[in-house]
């Protein structure tokens, strides 16, 4: 993510004035871009969704086309302004919202050449984070971040346990191979992989089946086995989430840092001790 005393604005007056348009909310020029700009990102993808669709893409491509170089053109000139604007250009283009803006005009002119790409325009609704701070919803943001920062510490075990779940679907999609013997759907080894993956997700597509009864009886074995699994990964993310969140109660009495590490004794600011927060509850 981006930080704030990256974003500063150029010393040219109407650079500056731009800037506050851009890139704050807080005036009525402000939030009237950023309205319009939400306008246009749903707008889009609407007109995309409806491209997708032969019946009004027959009657209104035309329209969708003119709409669609209106927008882009708009996103285009709203992107350079950005960088015109900001006095750290570099951060700006390689933060968050400056790579998912680029990512937002890019495949229009990629569709130029590439006429499939223009469905990649969808990435435009992910512009639609900047509402939070349209609507100044910024403590979402920062919950978001806990979740961020859950998932990211709890990666290796997520790790270690989609590598154990590829190797039970190999186990398991070869024994069924096996045992099914050559039936439909199980003519070979990794379509078996792709029966056993289906069934221990609990998706159950229904394409594929035994027929065998002992395939059967290790098809309900699977997916009692299936739902225990799935709760695997909620619970490692769930458990670093509560820890990150008693890390948030943690602050320095000296000089209120809240960054402070799981296992940290004292303030790395100050050298204060740090003291748990007790919970309120």
């Amino acid at each position: 993510m981006e930080k704030e005393h990256d974003f500063i604005p150029e010393r040219t007056k109407w650079k500056r004035q731009l800037f506050r348009i851009i890139f704050k909310s807080d005036t009525k020029l402000g939030r009237l871009f950023d309205v319009t700009l939400l306008a246009l990102i749903l707008l889009s993808t609407f007109i995309i969704m409806m491209e997708s669709v032969d019946v009004y893409d027959a009657k209104l491509h035309h329209i969708f086309i003119i709409l669609e170089i209106i927008i882009t053109a708009f996103f285009s000139i709203e992107y350079a302004l950005r960088i015109i604007t900001i006095r750290n250009k570099k951060a700006y283009v390689l933060s968050f919202f400056g790579i998912i803006d680029l990512l937002s005009i890019l495949p229009f002119y990629l569709s130029l050449f590439f006429p499939i790409t223009k469905y990649f325009l969808i990435l435009r609704m992910l512009r639609m984070l900047r509402i939070f701070r349209v609507l100044n919803l910024l403590d979402f943001m920062n919950d978001g971040n806990v979740l961020i920062r859950a998932l990211k510490h709890s990666s290796r075990k997520i790790y270690i346990f989609l590598l154990f779940l590829m190797i039970f679907s190999v186990i398991v999609g070869s024994m069924m191979f096996m045992v099914e013997g050559h039936r439909e759907g199980f003519e070979s080894i990794p379509q078996s992989i792709y029966w056993a993956v289906v069934t221990v997700t609990t998706v159950g597509y229904g394409d594929v089946s035994p027929g065998t009864p002992l395939g059967k009886f290790l098809s309900v074995l699977l997916m009692l086995a299936g739902y225990s699994i799935i709760a695997v990964p909620t619970g490692i993310v769930t458990a670093e989430m509560r820890n990150k969140r008693q890390n948030l109660e943690k602050e320095c009495d000296r000089c209120g840092n809240d960054d402070i590490d799981d296992n940290a004794r004292f303030c790395k600011i100050c050298g204060e001790k740090v003291v748990q927060k007790k919970d309120a509850l």
